[in-house]
């Protein structure tokens, strides 16, 4: 797997994520380099991985055939001005950062720059990431395997029909890793008082919780199907899934996701700057 230089614009933790994800696929070390201006990130990065690392953007950007965006969205109009005089050959530029739209991109960076936006989730850190990839008008086919290849280097990656559906994407999966971590710390809460020890709650509940996503993942039938096949008539389950039932848990769940997408709405018109 090689898909010509590759540059990381940020040294944070989803980027040290896909360079250790495309490194243990097999991607070479000396075809990746990353900038960042604090110099502890990127001795960690060179001492991890054995990539070049430099604090500038624009001399890295001039000699990559993809750029990945791994910055805070609330300094992206710096960064990306910043590079826009050394795009000039047009590589393919992939941004990961949170609420800024292509347009905007496209604003700083200049029209012509073929731009592919993605959301990944924390999990990438252990390289079970969920990431929505959505490519502008002038990403070609082969670039488009690019980016999708390098945001499986740290799990699933599957693309969008339309942007606006990456605020979806966010409530579902970019925040959905907190989902799950708050049922977990109730369900560990509600051990303990049961009578449970702390780390024997924590262990059943983690060890629940990564068997049940397996199944998901793993067998043909849905979820709905899976969860009545656990639940017996007159069971311990099935009592406990009426009492979850009756607290309105789907509704709640989804008035949650509305919620975050409403905000991640907001938050994309108020660091997107100015459209095109």
């Amino acid at each position: 797997m090689d898909y010509g230089r590759l540059t990381f614009i940020g040294a944070g933790n989803m980027a040290a994520s896909l360079i250790g994800g495309l490194i243990a696929e097999g991607y070479p070390v000396d075809r990746i380099t990353a900038c960042d201006p604090a110099a502890e990130a990127r001795a960690r990065l060179t001492d991890t991985f054995g990539i070049a690392t430099t604090d500038d953007n624009r001399t890295a950007a001039c000699a990559a055939e993809t750029l990945v965006l791994a910055v805070k969205p609330q300094v992206m109009a710096t960064v990306a001005r910043e590079l826009a005089p050394a795009l000039a050959h047009c590589p393919l530029v992939i941004s990961i950062a949170a609420g800024i739209p292509l347009d905007a991109l496209a604003s700083w960076l200049g029209s012509e720059i073929p731009l592919v936006r993605c959301m990944p989730n924390t999990p990438a850190l252990v390289r079970t990431a969920a990431t929505a990839l959505y490519a502008g008008p002038g990403v070609s086919h082969a670039q488009r395997v690019t980016a999708e290849r390098i945001l499986q280097a740290v799990g699933l990656a599957v693309w969008l029909e339309e942007e606006s559906q990456i605020d979806a994407v966010t409530a579902l999966s970019g925040s959905g890793p907190a989902y799950f971590f708050l049922v977990m710390e109730a369900m560990m809460a509600a051990g303990r008082e049961l009578g449970l020890a702390p780390a024997i709650a924590r262990e059943l509940t983690v060890q629940t919780a990564l068997g049940a996503a397996r199944m998901a993942g793993d067998d043909a039938l849905d979820v709905a199907e899976l969860r009545r096949r656990v639940t017996s008539p007159g069971g311990t389950t099935e009592a406990a899934i009426g009492v979850l039932e009756a607290g309105g848990l789907a509704a709640l769940f989804a008035a949650a996701l509305r919620a975050a997408e409403s905000r991640a709405r907001e938050m994309g018109a108020a660091a997107g700057g100015p459209r095109t």
